[in-house]
């Protein structure tokens, strides 16, 4: 017998041990609570075999320590398991606190046995002829059994109720654990009563650590498993059909019925329903395959994917039947198509975004190379006036008639859309462009809405397309740039890109590369065209810009400043001449000059730059007077934002900056800005006689002009003075100082200065 139990206990300790590793490498969250709960179990079985195989009396009592030691690290490890099997948290502190305490009082009583032998002593008891050690408790020994016992009790109560609360498809992994760990306090209960040396309830916990292990770890319950599967496939939205291998259907989901109108005991008629319901999707079920379907018309269009798999038996590598997979695509088919109508189309117009309209544009070309086309750019002009006057609400009724007019007529060679805010595109074969039906069309467009009515103003730049390989983005350009010549005007409004304006195009780009160049190494300056006073003697000059190109030579500023204008540059040329105009005057103060220059100031340095800030910098860094270096703005600029130029001319007047207004006479709102604007010299374009046909009737107002400025302490220039009779009638009329072609055209520097300054 003590041969039999030892090799027994040796066998579950090795088990124990092998099982312990495994969990302790396992990836579970739950291994390490397995492999210490395990490890715990051996100890009790250690003790049992050294009481066993030992024959001495003082061994058998280590045995018996490690033994009831070893049984206080079972519940611990027990109670750790516990938590983690089942997901639990203590309640509260106390709970776990009171259970350590106890365990630790156990295990201090337990080691102090050997010297007040209050909890247990051996004795030898003979048994099949051979001598045994048993136990004989005392009250320790009873405390030990009490504690054990109680958190045994503890935590078969908290599997009861794990089993009693948990569905009975997944209560089966608390149950096992339960009866075990009763069958095996049993079975040790028994082995105290019968007061046999060999505890044969050892095996027990062995088989209690195998079931713990396997439970934890590698259980999966099969009837749970199926419940599942059948309840998530039959409530799937898809539609699932089983067939065997002689392709008999054999099960079909709820949907999957519903798919072909049929019931659960009618399963036989479901390859035929199929057929019917989806066509002829494949007479081979047994095959593998995927199919696209479409069944119903126009708007009850619905969008199916079929799908057929084998399944097959992997031992044996033959197939044991196949499953249909339905789904019905319908709802997402329609949200796709509308997320890609969104994607491609303008929410307000319906038309096409311009992304796509680039798109559709080069598929079209591609797909017709023998088709010439016209691409269309169609601007609403003063469209920011619609909005203001109307509000936003009439604006976009406005931009949808818009897109309704270009709907009619556009046949399926034409494409169009919205470009941005009010511009629109279109391109549309060049034998189908009916110009004067679009031009008259576009000369009455107007635009109702209920009691409201408005003329818009339609300009179309057309650019016929000769270079299909171009990206469409240019082709509007160039249809964009047809539109420029026509832009104010109200009764042409179709205008055709031709190779003038496309030489115009390159030349501005060109141009506009070259500047920075120009700057660095001078090619632009300063020339200065003389001011005079009444005694024809040069008082002052304005500083005009010049461009001589080391290439095209002596470049007028009709070539470059329009240019420079548009594209915001003209603040790098302005600034520019302001420093060399400061270079002159700082020469010319050396040289003991009293003689001014004018400088120009253009709008848009107002929106690139501090101008009174700059012009401060420029007299301070080369210490010239300010009032030598006189300023002049233009009528146009004032009658912008005319409060803030006001400012500006008070800060400049304030530095003691001479401010001019230049192009008197040649606005609308002549009078009203010299009510309001106070400029320090008023100067005035002849042109304005000149362009009149009541040449009395002007010379008159001038006259009018000069005395007004006169009156307003305003010192007046006229420019432009190209006679004798000229000069002679306006210095009759009071006129200070004069500018024209009859003193001297703007010349360099160097010829200016031997002009000004030559019988010095």
């Amino acid at each position: 017998m003590r041969i039999g139990f030892a090799v027994i206990f040796i066998s579950m300790i090795i088990v124990l041990s092998v099982c312990m590793v495994k969990a302790r490498r396992s990836r579970k969250a739950i291994g390490p609570s397995v492999a210490f709960l395990l490890a715990a179990l051996v100890m009790p079985v250690i003790g049992n075999l050294i009481i066993i195989i030992s024959t001495e009396q003082h061994i058998s009592e280590v045995g018996c320590y490690i033994y009831y030691l070893g049984m206080d690290v079972v519940m611990y490890s027990l109670l750790r398991f516990m938590l983690a099997y089942c997901g639990l948290k203590w309640p509260n502190k106390w709970i776990p606190a009171l259970i350590h305490a106890l365990l630790l009082a156990d295990v201090i009583q337990l080691l102090l046995n050997p010297f007040l032998r209050h909890a247990f002593h051996t004795e030898a008891v003979l048994v099949d002829g051979n001598d045994y050690y048993r136990m004989i408790p005392h009250f320790g020994q009873y405390f030990h059994r009490i504690v054990d016992y109680g958190i045994l009790a503890g935590i078969i109560i908290v599997f009861l109720v794990m089993v009693i609360r948990t569905p009975k498809i997944s209560a089966e992994k608390y149950m096992v654990i339960l009866l075990s760990m009763i069958a095996g306090a049993l079975w040790q209960t028994f082995y105290i009563f019968s007061r046999s040396p060999v505890d044969r309830s050892m095996i027990g916990f062995g088989a209690f650590g195998l079931l713990i292990f396997y439970f934890s770890l590698y259980y999966r319950s099969m009837r749970l498993l199926d419940r599942l599967l059948a309840d998530t496939v039959s409530d799937a939205s898809e539609g699932i059909f089983l067939f065997d291998t002689s392709l008999k259907c054999i099960w079909a989901n709820d949907t999957g019925l519903r798919m072909v109108s049929l019931k659960a005991n009618e399963l036989e008629k479901v390859p035929d329903r199929l057929r019917l319901t989806f066509g002829e999707i494949d007479e081979k079920f047994g095959d593998e395959w995927t199919i696209q379907k479409v069944i119903g018309m126009d708007e009850e269009l619905r969008y199916f994917t079929l799908e057929n798999h084998r399944t097959m038996n992997k031992k044996k590598k033959k197939m044991i039947g196949t499953y249909l997979r339905i789904e019905d695509n319908t709802e997402e088919h329609k949200a796709l198509q509308s997320e890609i109508y969104n994607a491609t189309h303008d929410p307000l117009t319906g038309l096409y975004t311009r992304e796509y309209l680039y798109i559709r544009i080069e598929e079209m070309m591609l797909a017709h190379p023998g088709i010439r086309f016209y691409v269309c750019f169609l601007d609403v002009n003063e469209f920011k006036i619609v909005n203001d006057i109307y509000g936003t609400e009439f604006g976009d009724h406005a931009l949808k008639c818009v897109a309704d007019w270009i709907r009619v007529d556009m046949t399926k060679h034409c494409v169009y859309g919205r470009l941005a805010g009010d511009t629109f595109g279109v391109c549309i074969p060049v034998e189908e462009f009916k110009k004067n039906q679009v031009e008259q069309e576009m000369n009455g467009f107007m635009v109702r809405d209920g009691e409201r009515e408005h003329h818009l103003l339609l300009h179309m730049g057309v650019y016929e397309v000769t270079e299909k390989g171009i990206d469409v983005s240019v082709m509007f350009d160039r249809a964009h740039m047809a539109i420029a010549p026509i832009k104010n005007d109200y009764k042409t409004h179709i205008a055709f890109y031709d190779e003038a304006r496309r030489r115009e195009v390159l030349w501005s780009r060109h141009i506009t590369t070259e500047l920075s160049t120009a700057l660095a190494e001078r090619q632009i300056r300063p020339y200065l065209q003389p001011i005079v006073d009444q005694e024809g003697h040069v008082v002052g000059a304005e500083a005009l810009v010049r461009w001589i190109h080391p290439v095209s030579g002596f470049l007028s500023p009709a070539k470059f400043v329009p240019i420079f204008e548009k594209n915001g540059m003209i603040a790098e040329v302005d600034r520019y001449m302001w420093r060399s105009a400061c270079e002159i005057l700082a020469k010319w103060k050396i040289e003991g000059r009293q003689t001014f220059l004018s400088v120009n100031i253009s709008p848009k340095d107002f929106y690139f730059m501090d101008v009174v800030k700059e012009l401060k910098k420029l007299v301070k860094e080369f210490d010239i007077d300010p009032k030598f270096l006189r300023v002049e703005i233009t009528e146009t600029v004032m009658m912008t934002d005319s409060e803030k130029r006001a400012e500006v001319i008070g800060e400049l007047q304030k530095a003691g900056f001479i401010v001019e207004m230049d192009d008197f006479g040649s606005g609308y709102s002549s009078l009203n800005l010299l009510k309001d604007m106070p400029v320090d010299v008023l100067k005035i374009d002849m042109m304005f006689i000149r362009q009149t046909g009541n040449r009395e009737r002007a010379r008159t107002i001038v006259q009018n002009i000069i005395r007004l400025a006169e009156e307003l302490g305003i010192v007046s220039l006229t420019e432009g003075v190209e006679t004798e009779d000229q000069f002679g009638r306006l210095s009759d009329m009071g006129c200070r100082l004069y500018q024209g072609y009859y003193f001297s055209k703007p010349i360099p520097v160097e010829e200016f200065e031997e002009y000004a300054f030559g019988d010095q």
